[in-house]
């Protein structure tokens, strides 16, 4: 399946080192797209990666009150 074209490109990096830092976080171990990991770790990894960037945001949007 091909990947889709990402918004900002330039994102990508941050994107890959948040992903890396919230999958150790839970225990799962990703290699580079590992196959071998369930649905359900992929699954805990997103959702707390979308977490982390929600609470970043509210924190950035309370600092600038």
């Amino acid at each position: 399946m091909p990947r889709k074209k990402r918004l900002v490109p330039e994102a990508a990096p941050q994107l890959d080192k948040l992903k890396q830092e919230t999958a150790s976080e839970v225990g799962v171990t990703l290699d580079n797209y590992n196959p071998n990991i369930t649905a359900k770790q992929a699954g805990t990894v997103g959702g707390y990666m979308v977490k982390k960037m929600i609470q970043d945001y509210q924190n950035r949007a309370k600092n600038q009150q």
